[in-house]
């Protein structure tokens, strides 16, 4: 008969003392942790670990025959993804930083108290549990339907549309044509053209510019190089970056920027394969791979004779269109565990917990700004942090709720009117409704998308009900 045992895979409890075992055994018990060993021998550790699969260890320092400080240095270097949590006697603050230096999850000194323990140890379940999900969605999404997964392994996501567009990188990876990819600001479009480079096996290396900004004879120099003497300053010979990209891809970033000068030699670079460094007259040739990118509307900056319709149709033989982070909204989990792992790292600080109303409440927000701003944001938030869990404050001032509106455009269209027109009560309940929706159900976060206090839009909820 099967039994409902919680984790999954069981917590190893090891201490050489029965009684601290026993102890740990029934507050976990008590609290629906009951898929437990125990082991109070410490030569016996590594053969339990070696040859089960376990969720969690509790783990005991000072212990005779293996101390706990050498299995923990052994648990962490053979399987690092099982967190340690260590519970020991010992109430020092070298001690504890020793440990966390060596890859210990958590430190607790026995006699912990219950709710320490307990949340403790589901803390390092749900952090397991996150990462088994992580790597079964890249695993599900990724490596059963393309052939060079590590390719795209430094963009996080679980979005369908971001999935094709993989399909889409492999399949014209090889070809030495260029790739146009369109995308807003902070959406992504260096990682697409990295990903385009290394899934085609070039040989040489990724060389990328941002040309916005670069008038014709910079635009010219830096791509093309100089002779000595071609212009004043050039006392020495410089190579471009055509050059440096040889047998690789040369990356040109906001190229809806480029002046039509330096369309023109882009153009004729694409056409022949040659270019003339500044103040030379002979010709050299290139095989790299071009791949561009921009923000802009190239078919609006054609029609203000801006773009080169040419140059565009030449450019978007392969074209790539990144959707944006309003667009992949089943992402932002993974974006944020990504981005507090990177910040809390720089910053020197541990992970924080995360309060269940801060998805719901960035799933209300647009992200003009794309993965760049919730990356802003993230960073922002976890400088400021100052307890282990992260404050809403930081997200809510970052996306505008709780503080004053920003002015709505003329021109700015938010609703949509049928024939039969709405009361305004009956406009009142669709809005309303509509920000609970967005907000998941969570009437704090509704009533600041709303622009009132969470008491008003208790108080109308309330009025509803009686009706």
């Amino acid at each position: 008969m099967k039994t409902d045992l919680f984790p999954e895979d069981p917590i190893l409890i090891v201490d050489d003392e029965e009684s601290v075992i026993k102890g740990l055994t029934t507050s976990l018990r008590s609290n629906g942790i009951n898929n437990l060993v125990s082991c109070s021998d410490s030569r016996d550790v590594m053969g339990i670990v070696n040859s089960t699969e376990l969720e969690v260890i509790l783990l005991d320092l000072s212990m005779p025959n293996i101390s706990g400080n050498e299995l923990l240095s052994e648990i962490h270097g053979s399987y690092p993804q099982i967190p340690v949590i260590v519970i020991t006697g010992t109430n020092e603050v070298k001690a504890a930083v020793d440990c966390m230096k060596t890859g210990a999850f958590d430190y607790m000194v026995k006699a912990v108290e219950e709710n320490r323990l307990v949340s403790g140890v589901k803390r390092a379940i749900e952090i397991r549990k996150l990462k088994r999900e992580y790597s079964d969605l890249k695993e599900k999404f990724i490596a059963d339907k393309i052939n060079n997964p590590r390719a795209f392994s430094h963009i996080l996501t679980q979005n369908k549309r971001m999935q094709t567009i993989f399909l889409l990188v492999e399949s014209i990876a090889k070809s030495n044509e260029p790739v146009l990819i369109i995308g807003e600001t902070g959406a992504g479009k260096n990682l697409i053209a990295k990903a385009v480079h290394d899934v085609s096996g070039r040989e040489g290396p990724f060389v990328d510019i941002n040309v916005a900004g670069l008038d014709d004879t910079m635009f010219a120099d830096t791509l093309f190089g100089h002779k000595k003497g071609a212009f004043t300053g050039a006392v020495e010979p410089r190579n471009g970056l055509v050059h440096q990209a040889k047998s690789g891809t040369l990356f040109l970033d906001e190229i809806g920027d480029l002046t039509l000068p330096s369309q023109v030699k882009l153009l004729r670079l694409l056409d022949t394969r040659e270019y003339y460094p500044l103040g030379s007259d002979l010709a050299k040739r290139t095989d790299a791979r071009i791949v561009v990118a921009t923000n802009r509307d190239l078919d609006k900056r054609i029609e203000s004779e801006k773009f080169r319709k040419d140059l565009y149709y030449r450019l978007s033989t392969h074209e790539i269109k990144i959707p944006p982070l309003r667009e992949r909204k089943e992402d932002l989990p993974l974006l944020l565990g990504h981005f507090l792992g990177e910040a809390a790292l720089k910053l020197g600080r541990k992970k924080p917990a995360v309060p269940q109303e801060l998805l719901p409440l960035l799933d209300t927000y647009n992200f003009p700004g794309n993965i760049r701003e919730l990356r802003s944001i993230v960073f922002d938030a976890v400088t400021k942090q100052a307890s282990k869990t992260l404050s809403l404050a930081p997200f809510k001032e970052a996306i505008g709720i709780g503080s004053q509106r920003v002015p709505l455009k003329q021109t700015e269209k938010l609703l949509e009117f049928t024939d039969n027109l709405p009361t305004i009560k009956q406009s009142v309940e669709l809005l309303i409704a509509e920000a609970l929706k967005r907000a998941r159900g969570n009437q704090s976060l509704a009533a600041g998308l709303l622009g009132i206090s969470p008491q008003a839009l208790n108080k109308r909820l309330l009025n509803k009900h009686k009706e």
